[in-house]
C-alpha cells in the first residue's frame, strides 16, 4: 500500500481537528529495511520486560502492527534482532517502541519496519508482567487496540480507522 503521512495529514484535516487522527512527536528513530509501513494496531503496555512482546510476536501479525508502550524507559532493549527476525517471519508489517532495540544492524537486515527511541545494548527482564489489547500512551498520544498506524520518513500517525 502506498501512502505519504503528509498527505493522509492533509487529505484528513478535519480527523486531525477532532482527534481521530493524532500525529506522534518526531521523537523515533528509524529501523528495519521498510521506510513506510502500516497497519491495524496491537498494544502492549511494559515495563523494562519483553517477555510479552516475544509471545505476541509469535503469533501471526497478518500484516498488523505492534505498538508497545514502554514507559519511554532508555535503560534497556525491548525488541532485538532475534524478535524483529520472528515479527518478519509471522507477517508483521512493523513495531513502535516507546522505549529501545538494540541488535540495530539484525534489526536492519530485516524486511520489517521498527521505530524506537533509541538503541540500548541492554536485554529486558523477562519476568511476564505487562498487558495486551490496552489503550496505551506512546509519547503522549493515546493509541487504541484496532486503530489504524501509518508511518514513513515523515512521521508517524494513528488514526482510529483505515484511511489509505
Amino acid at each position: 500500500m502506498h501512502f505519504a503521512t503528509t498527505d493522509l495529514c492533509d487529505d484528513h484535516a478535519q480527523l486531525l481537528e477532532d482527534g481521530r487522527l493524532a500525529v506522534l512527536p518526531p521523537v523515533f528513530r528509524p529501523f528495519g529495511q521498510r521506510a513506510q509501513f502500516c497497519g491495524r494496531v496491537t498494544t502492549l503496555k511494559v515495563f523494562e520486560d519483553n517477555s510479552l512482546v516475544r509471545a505476541t510476536l509469535e503469533a501471526p501479525g497478518n500484516g498488523n502492527v505492534l505498538v508497545i508502550d514502554g514507559g519511554a524507559s532508555l535503560r534497556c532493549a525491548l525488541v532485538g534482532g532475534q524478535l524483529a527476525l520472528l515479527a518478519q517471519d509471522n507477517g508483521w508489517a512493523g513495531i513502535v517502541v516507546d522505549g529501545c532495540v538494540r541488535d540495530s544492524d539484525e534489526i536492519n537486515a530485516c524486511d520489517i519496519g521498527v521505530r524506537a527511541l533509541a538503541a540500548h545494548p541492554r536485554k529486558s527482564a523477562k519476568k511476564n508482567v505487562g498487558e495486551r489489547n490496552v489503550k496505551v500512551f506512546i509519547a503522549g498520544v493515546p493509541v487504541h487496540p484496532g486503530d489504524w498506524l501509518y508511518a514513513d520518513a515523515d512521521g508517524i500517525v494513528v488514526c482510529q480507522q483505515k484511511l489509505a
